[in-house]
């Protein structure tokens, strides 16, 4: 691993109180899983800042081509409370670290209550889990004193009849919480459903979930424009947009957009009146355009606003809206790119030497703040 010492361009900020902003990455590794830290110079360059120990350790879902876990949110900032959630795979645990600045500080390693964990949604001081093995579950925590306490009796069965182990292509992908906390929303991959529980006032999901047929096939990503409607990346590269209800049913407004001719298309994040997909089958990232109400188009019309180095999968906003960080696990990188006023994406630096997915173990999950 090339290391590369902090930049002086951190230093002035510090001595002016403001807080080091930071990128993070993590190894899933099988034989100890690791999160990596980055300081984030003004310039949006990363520099390697520190390694911490989750106290678990990764693993990779059946025959999985490129992200080891099949997933989104394997690794989720909390900006509310300055938390980071980890997800430790082989040991079905979360890890929870707070965050200062580029440092690390680890508060708690926590039962997912459930087999196989790949994704951690969270809104206000609600956190979801979502296991991936067997039928699939979500099982819920509350923040309280800047910690993780179970939602009593949370748990709730996705009903998806897989493998302990199962197939990467039939495990659910990406939990996400409502920005206003209300509701838990589980992408289901090759069932082709979107799954929603409403919460509680204490946070428990509602018995059985609302189950919404998927506009596009193969629902991976999800993520929630300005607006608060839910944003769903598919896999064979369309986007669909919905209302969410509050009965917890989906209403569609785009279905399915135009495909951006590219391949893989599983990650996404948003900055904007932009979402940015990753498309790990081709090295590039597409930008699609949110309108006031809702609907999606290709901001570029050849779906591609920018090239990646190879196998690209998890994808991280900064904090400020500035800068969109790239983990390329084919080439063991991280690329920065620079968010135009327009949306357009400009190549600033890429991170080299780290870990590479091998086919049979890699990274999964990147964050930033």
């Amino acid at each position: 691993m090339l290391a590369v010492a902090p930049s002086a361009d951190a230093a002035p900020a510090e001595r002016h109180g403001r807080e080091q902003k930071a990128v993070f990455e993590q190894t899933n590794d099988p034989s100890g899983n690791t999160v990596i830290a980055f300081a984030r110079d003004r310039h949006g360059h990363l520099h390697e800042a520190g390694r911490y120990a989750t106290g678990g350790v990764g693993a990779t879902l059946d025959q999985a081509p490129i992200d080891p876990l099949a997933s989104q949110g394997a690794l989720t900032y909390d900006p509310a409370h300055h938390l980071l959630y980890a997800v430790n795979a082989g040991s079905d645990t979360v890890t929870v670290f707070r965050v200062s600045g580029a440092r690390l500080h680890r508060l708690q390693i926590l039962s997912s209550h459930g087999h196989l964990p790949v994704s951690v949604g969270v809104a206000r001081d609600r956190v979801y889990v979502l296991d991936a093995g067997g039928n699939g579950a979500i099982t819920g925590y509350r923040v309280r004193g800047g910690r993780l306490v179970a939602v009593p009796r949370s748990t709730r069965s996705l009903g998806l009849g897989n493998a302990d182990s199962p197939f990467f292509l039939s495990a659910p992908s990406d939990v996400v919480v409502t920005p206003d906390g209300t509701k838990v929303i589980v992408a289901t991959k090759s069932h082709n459903t979107l799954q929603t529980f409403r919460l509680d006032h204490t946070g428990a999901p509602a018995a059985q979930a609302v189950i919404t047929p998927s506009a596009g096939a193969t629902p991976f990503a999800l993520a929630f424009d300005r607006r608060g409607d839910l944003l769903v990346t598919e896999a064979p590269g369309t986007q669909s947009s919905y209302k969410v209800e509050p009965d917890g049913s989906l209403t569609t407004v785009s279905a399915a957009v135009p495909n951006n001719g590219q391949q893989a298309s599983c990650w996404a994040a948003v900055a904007g009146n932009h979402v940015y997909v990753s498309n790990a089958g081709s090295g590039t990232i597409t930008a699609y355009r949110i309108a006031h109400d809702g609907s999606l188009s290709l901001k570029d019309s050849s779906g591609v606003t920018a090239t990646t180095d190879a196998g690209p999968v998890d994808l991280a906003i900064s904090g400020d809206q500035r800068f969109l960080y790239q983990e390329a696990n084919g080439a063991g990188s991280i690329d920065e790119f620079a968010i135009e006023a327009d949306g357009s994406l400009t190549r600033i630096g890429t991170v080299t030497g780290l870990p590479v997915f091998d086919g049979s173990k890699g990274p999964e999950g990147l964050a930033a703040t």
